[in-house]
């Protein structure tokens, strides 16, 4: 049986709730983490933004292999964006 269920938008849900914090960007290719300052709806812009090689375990304390990207500014498509919070 299906299940029909309604979704309403809520506002300040979602990334804009994470404005502010050190996120994790769990995209199609790549993880990005880096601490979140801007969203609308085509990009999120990260500060200090790294790139996730190897994450390791996910309890460790940090990342097994996190680059900087070495810009202090850098804009993620929210397109290749699969899932996101705040890991590390």
């Amino acid at each position: 049986m299906k299940v029909l269920q309604e979704v309403v938008e809520v506002s300040g849900e979602g990334l804009e709730a994470l404005i502010g914090k050190k996120v994790t960007l769990l995209c199609a290719n790549y993880f990005y983490t880096g601490k979140l300052i801007g969203v609308n709806q085509t990009c999120v812009k990260l500060e200090n933004a790294a790139i996730v090689y190897q994450t390791g375990a996910w309890t460790d304390k940090n990342y097994a292999d996190e680059q900087p990207l070495g810009a202090k500014e850098f804009y993620v498509q929210t397109s290749a964006i699969e899932s996101f919070g705040i890991l590390k």
